[in-house]
């Protein structure tokens, strides 16, 4: 059975940071290079966009906090 696959681009982080990020779905990791267009499952790319959600929201709640 063939997986539906989406595209991604992951920026890339500071200089110290890792080029690459980790995401296990069901039992299966996938690494996944910054700074390139890559094809992962269309789970995968649901993890990174929900973890790229969750990162904004507590942006917005740190900078309300703030003020």
């Amino acid at each position: 059975m063939k997986e539906d696959m989406k595209k991604v681009f992951l920026p890339r982080g500071r200089k110290n940071e890792e080029n690459f990020v980790i995401v296990s779905v069901n039992g299966r990791s996938y690494k996944i290079m910054k700074g390139v267009e890559v094809e992962v499952p269309e789970c995968v790319a649901e993890v990174l966009e929900n973890s790229r959600m969750m990162a904004e929201a507590a942006r917005r709640y740190v900078d309300a906090v703030a003020n």
